[in-house]
Formats: structure tokens, sequence, C-alpha cells
């Protein structure tokens, strides 16, 4: 039979095509066989390393290991123990610390790596005072976006190098700077540490941060850096639903009061739906009040919080993000080293430090009498001159412990209580099988001088080692 030209060229046409399909299958099939019979041999090259140390404390516990032994395989630790009881795989790369102290990596439960604020004259500060950190939140806010990232990569890195293993950024970085941050130190393209970013904080509109701004402005500069929750629990929702699309791992909320507790308790619901924690800045009585009836996470800061709201707390297992900031003349110390400040001003200021200090000791001593869960957080976002992003944040650790807190506390608060505020108690927190090998190593006893923290010798994340100024071989 005849076949038409134009079925005819189908058909002719479909005989190579049959070819090339086939080609095709056979070389997906063979590259399917290939990766299959791979895939073990890639399983088994994941570098062993075997750290050995004096001492390994467990910070939930208090207990010492010594000597320790932790073998790691890839990423994470595979067994920890004496080094009689790991039995050491051939080519297993050794790091001997000697004599040192090994504790998990440290964490900062409350920092803004995109802020770098530097202290301004005070006549300044008072000739265009228009909110809370402002005029110096505006000039950051008004800086280049690119400018901010690459100058939070840089206080990314410090924190690393100081042993800060994982961070939890609450806002403060545009729209998804620290989200942008995360991805490229996941992705192995910058060094810093674990990142949880919030994104966007949310904010009741006239909370005390950036106000007064130019009318043809003002919606622009205040969308870049924060989510306005206006409009009641519906706006509440919407607010929290625009940070997921942008990837972020936790919420954070300025609780004042013109924020209800049916707004804030939208935004809980809503983020507790996307499997999102909520952290709440709420500092005074009323703003607590609300954070603990709405069901927050973890109320940052906190320090007005009465004994009562205290047990509240821990009977509905919120954690107190403790942040000694500016204990004891904290705000001198910034300041300065870069400005000139007037007699009467510093007097003024060493005054109020002073009865600062005072509320703050007896603080920190209902807080341990409560019994509420706590961690800490510095609240970094301070140029602090002579001092990387990293040595300003462990230094704020040891405010805890000059507040009163005890040393083994304070070691808890940066490590296994803070991974539980985060909920990372399962990847982070503590040296143990299974989890993320995030270490650090100190040359004396922690415990005994918590000034050790300070002095951070050895860091290790993820089994990859970040700096080693003890003996090694």
């Amino acid at each position: 039979m005849q076949i038409p030209a134009q079925q005819g060229s189908e058909f002719i046409a479909e005989e190579p095509l049959r070819r090339v399909r086939r080609g095709t299958t056979l070389w997906v099939l063979l590259i399917v066989a290939l990766a299959s019979t791979a895939q073990p041999d890639a399983q088994s090259a994941a570098p062993v390393a075997l750290v050995k140390a004096g001492r390994l404390l467990d910070p939930r516990t208090g207990n010492v290991l010594a000597p320790a032994a932790v073998l790691i395989e890839g990423d994470k630790i595979k067994q920890v123990g004496s080094s009689s009881q790991i039995r050491v795989p051939a080519g297993a790369k050794i790091i001997d610390l000697g004599a040192a102290t090994l504790l998990p990596g440290l964490i900062d439960g409350h920092t803004h790596l995109f802020l770098n604020v530097i202290v301004l004259p005070e006549a300044e500060q008072d000739r265009h005072f228009n909110g809370l950190f402002a005029p110096e939140l505006l000039l950051a806010v008004a800086e280049s976006p690119t400018k901010r990232a690459l100058m939070a990569a840089q206080s990314a890195r410090e924190d690393l190098d100081s042993g800060i293993t994982t961070v939890r950024n609450l806002g403060h970085s545009g729209i998804d700077g620290d989200t942008e941050l995360r991805d490229a130190i996941n992705a192995g393209r910058i060094p810093g540490p674990r990142i949880l970013a919030a994104g966007r904080k949310l904010v009741a509109r006239g909370a005390g941060y950036v106000r007064n701004l130019n009318p043809a402005l003002a919606e622009a500069i205040l969308q870049q850096e924060f989510l306005l929750l206006d409009g009641g629990p519906d706006r509440a929702r919407q607010a929290v639903r625009q940070n997921v699309f942008q990837n972020v791992d936790v919420i954070k909320v300025t609780v004042e009061e013109n924020l209800t507790v049916g707004e804030l308790t939208a935004v809980v619901e809503e983020a507790h739906r996307q499997h999102l924690k909520v952290a709440t800045h709420a500092v005074e009585i009323t703003s607590i009040q609300t954070a603990i009836d709405a069901g927050a996470d973890s109320i940052e800061h906190g320090n007005d919080a009465t004994d009562e709201q205290l047990r509240q707390m821990r009977d509905k297992g919120i954690f107190l993000d403790l942040t000694p900031t500016f204990y004891d003349g904290g705000y001198l110390k910034l300041a300065e080293p870069v400005i000139v400040i007037p007699p009467a001003v510093r007097a003024e200021e060493a005054s109020s430090a002073a009865r600062s200090k005072k509320r703050y000791d007896q603080f920190v001593q209902r807080v341990l009498k409560s019994g509420v869960k706590f961690a800490m957080g510095t609240d970094m976002c301070w140029f602090h001159p002579g001092k990387t992003c990293g040595e300003a944040t462990v230094a704020t650790f040891v405010n805890l412990h000059k507040a009163g807190v005890p040393a083994l506390e304070v070691i808890r608060a940066v490590t296994s209580n803070a991974a539980e505020m985060l909920g990372w108690a399962d990847r982070i927190g503590t040296i143990e099988p299974g989890k993320f090998a995030d270490l650090v190593a100190v040359a004396a006893d922690p415990v005994a001088d918590i000034g050790e923290l300070e002095r951070v010798r050895f860091v290790m994340k993820g089994g990859q080692v970040v700096r080693n100024g003890l003996s090694s071989h």
C-alpha cells in the first residue's frame, strides 16, 4: 500500500527517534546503576576524626568525663567515651587537645548580626531622637542591604571564631538578609555559625522603634525592617505567613502595650501551625503578661517580670531568655572610647548603671528561685571598640555570672538550655552521638573560672576544625 507523502515522512522520522529514545533509556539505567553501586562507597568515605582531651563537660548534669574522646564521622558525633572504649577506624584523623576541657559549641540565643550600632554623641541623640535605637537604627536601615549583608557575614565569622557555633538572629536584617546569610553558610559559601533566622520583626504600628519619618518614605522604610500587625488577628496571621514565605526558622514579635492578647495569640497559633516557635520582646509587666497569656515560646529580656509571672512561665514551660547586655556600666564601656561624654552626663550614667546593676542582681536571684527555664542571649547589635563581634558576645555571657548565676548554670544557658529553647535539643547543645560535631575547648576548667569562655582555644563546627590553638597531631 502506498503511504501518503505526509504520513510517510512521519513514519520515516519515527525510526531514528525510537533509536534515540532506546539509547537514552539505556544511558539513564546505566547511570542509575552506577549511582546505586557507588552510594555505599560515598557513605563510607565520610571523613572520620577522633578528638581527644583531658576532660569533657556535660552541661546538663555537670558530670565530667576524664580523659575523653569523641569519634566523629562526617558532620556528626558517632561515639563518646574514653580512648580505650572507642575503636578508631584506620585512617582516622587524630586531634589531641592535651589537658583541655571540651564543651558543646556555644549558642547565642538572641543576636542581631545585621546591626553594628555606634553610640552617637548625646546632643545628636537628643536632637534627632525619634524612637528606640534612633537615629542609630535608622542609619542602619537606610544603608545598602548589600553592605549590611557583608558586615553581617563578618560578624558571623567572628562569632564562629570565638566558639559560637549557633545563633538565633531575631530581626533587624531587612527582608531576607538573615535567611540568605543562613543559606550561604549552610551551602559552605562563607564561614559562620548555624543560624536560626527570624526575618522581619513583627510589630504593632507605634512600637518604640523608628517613628516621625518622612511621610513619602515611611512605609518603604518600615516594610524593609518590620511586618506591621495593623488590623487585628487576621493581619497578624498574614504577617506570619509573609515571613514563612521567606523560609524563616522562628517568629520574632515586639510586644508593647499597643499589641493585644488576641493579636499575639493569632501570631502564636499561626506560627505553631507552621511548626515555628515565637520569641517575644517583652520588658515591662503588661507586655510580659500579654506574651504569657498568648502562649509565646520565649520571652526575651523580661527584666520587669514579677514573681507571679515567673511562676506562670515556669508552669507553662515558657523560656526566659536573659540578656545582660548593658550589665555593670555597659553603655559607658561602649561610649567612652568613641565619643566625648560631658562630666554631668557621665556622672548620671554611672549612677544609673549602679542602680540597674542592683535591680538586675535582684532579678537574677528571683529567676533562680522561681525554677523558670532560662537561656541566654546577648542582644548583640553594638559596635564594641577593640573587640570583634564574637569577643563582645562571649564577654556578655560572662556578665550573667557577674550578676549571680553560678558558672555551670551560665554554661547550660548557652549550650543545653539554649538548644532546648531553640527547639534544637536533638541536634546541638550537648556532646552526644547523633548530634552535630560542634565542639569547643578551653585550656582550664570553665566551671572554676567562667572567664575561660572568653579564651576558647579550639573550635569545631560540623566536624570541621575552624581554629585550633591547642596541641594537635
